[in-house]
């Protein structure tokens, strides 16, 4: 590692920095690692020890194979980050409190046990600190203005989408005579969308460590679909056996068979017709626990494709260091900074994640495994979706707006609304609160450095002088 001479005095944003995104990453296990198995602990499929375990593994290899890709859409989409060039020292102090406000607020939310949106977080801790250092010139206004949209987009769009699934569920599953023999016939295909979706997700614009970027779009197709179709294939030869074959002994004899009538009320058909449908979009169904049983895995696999690519972390204010510029085309993060994150996530799941799981999964509404399975089904694929047209989703915000959605559709089941309205609050307080947070710390810094700044560099030198050779040697193991 290599140190420019005019940059060495800030070494000590680098090392805080480091710490601090490593309480960052905490926040980031204990309120967002609700958003994959909420709902598997709210359906009862997981225990919260299991959840813990299953996220434990699935968000450290998505952190390591998914988070190797380094993405800048936060840092340089919100703020022009122009302006600061020549002035990388502020840009520098600047994210360092960006890292310091969203840490500050995940842990706040987490504690009162509000799913908050992480990206959310870090937009309005990067206004923050840029109206204090460029007032509003370099913020990215429209951008701001696309995020308030998603409070209401991202919410109504997964809900929609996963009301339709699970109408979809309940016509050719729940409103049967024999749901389980139903559910048998069905679940093949339930596998098959649900791992094409997932696995499409996975390696389009995929990890550059694998090689999923080089994968032409054909061939994503082709890899999905065959995974799918396999998995497909297994359910439905494992399942084969259990399926019902009709007794002969139901069947209505011959000489039973009656003639049909010359004339037939068309009113009839029509009431029919009406009633059909008012019971399509009415699912006052009872769901039969052997039934639901079947969608047990499908909720669990689903869970732990949203942990997999829930993983990744930023590591801007490193590059910012490294290469002396606002603007860096380094190649990214090693696996030893990646497990560092994913290190920081589990701890925070194991330590907190319980507030917020219970939240979402058990906060809302009751929850069982198929309508557990179709909120991470339509969250997924809305986000999935969404993404790939550019639209600005948040994922907290898709599961949450699925379970209310959800626990509308069943009447049975109420809604607590009182949850629902505080959650959506805390939404709304997302940007001002993280911006207020990282405001002020960066004010303060800047008085600080401002006004005790020969004594600050006194100190700086004399620690760069005894301390230069351990972080060189350290920081060349973990960055390079």
């Amino acid at each position: 590692l290599h140190i420019q001479n005019n940059m060495t005095d800030l070494l000590w944003v680098v090392v805080v920095a480091f710490f601090i995104a490593l309480v960052l990453s905490f926040a980031i296990g204990a309120n967002d690692t609700a958003n994959s198995f909420g709902t598997s602990v709210g359906s009862k499929v997981l225990t919260l020890r299991q959840a813990y375990l299953l996220a434990t593994l699935v968000e450290t290899c998505g952190a390591v194979l998914l988070g190797y890709k380094v993405a800048n859409t936060i840092r340089t989409g919100v703020v022009d980050v122009s302006v600061y060039n020549q002035s990388e020292k502020e840009l520098m102090i600047g994210q360092l409190s960006t890292l310091s406000g969203c840490a500050g607020w995940l842990m706040m939310a987490t504690l009162f046990k509000l799913p908050v949106s992480t990206t959310h977080s870090i937009v309005g801790a990067t206004i923050g600190y840029s109206l204090v250092l460029r007032g509003l010139n370099g913020i990215r206004w429209s951008n701001i203005g696309f995020i308030v949209a998603s409070w209401f987009l991202s919410p109504v769009l997964s809900g929609c989408i996963t009301s339709i699934f699970y109408l979809l569920i309940n016509s050719l599953i729940l409103k049967q005579d024999d749901q389980f023999n139903a559910g048998l016939k069905v679940l093949p295909y339930l596998y098959f969308f649900t791992f094409s979706i997932n696995i499409f997700s996975i390696f389009y614009d995929g990890t550059e460590m694998l090689y999923f970027d080089k994968i032409p779009l054909y061939g994503i197709c082709i890899i999905s679909i065959g995974i799918a179709l396999t998995v497909a294939l297994v359910i439905h030869s494992v399942h084969l056996e259990d399926c019902k074959i009709c007794p002969v002994a139901y069947v209505l004899p011959k000489e039973n068979e009656q003639p049909l009538e010359r004339e037939t009320e068309i009113t009839g058909g029509r009431v029919n017709c009406i009633t059909q449908i008012k019971k399509f979009f009415k699912p006052e169904t009872k769901e039969e626990s052997q039934c639901i049983k079947l969608f047990n895995f499908l909720q669990i696999f689903s869970a732990c494709f949203g942990g997999f690519a829930h993983g990744g972390n930023d590591v801007s204010i490193w590059m910012l260091y490294h290469t002396n510029s606002v603007y860096s085309d380094d190649e990214g993060p090693t696996i030893w900074l990646l497990l560092y994150g994913a290190a920081g996530m589990v701890i925070g799941l194991w330590v907190l994640g319980h507030r917020v799981i219970y939240t979402v999964g058990e906060g809302l509404t009751e929850l069982n495994a198929i309508s557990g399975f179709c909120v991470e089904l339509g969250s997924a694929f809305t986000v999935l979706f969404a993404s790939k047209l550019g639209l600005p989703i948040s994922t907290t915000h898709c599961k949450i707006g699925s379970v209310v959605f959800v626990g509308l559709l069943r009447w049975r089941k109420k809604v607590n609304f009182a949850t629902f309205r505080n959650i959506v609050l805390s939404w709304f307080i997302t940007l001002p609160a993280t911006g207020l947070f990282s405001a002020a710390l960066v004010a303060l810094l800047r008085k600080v450095l401002n006004y005790s700044y020969p004594i600050l560099w006194l100190i700086c030198d004399v620690c760069i002088i005894y301390m230069q050779p351990l972080l060189n040697h350290s920081f060349k193991k973990i960055f390079q």
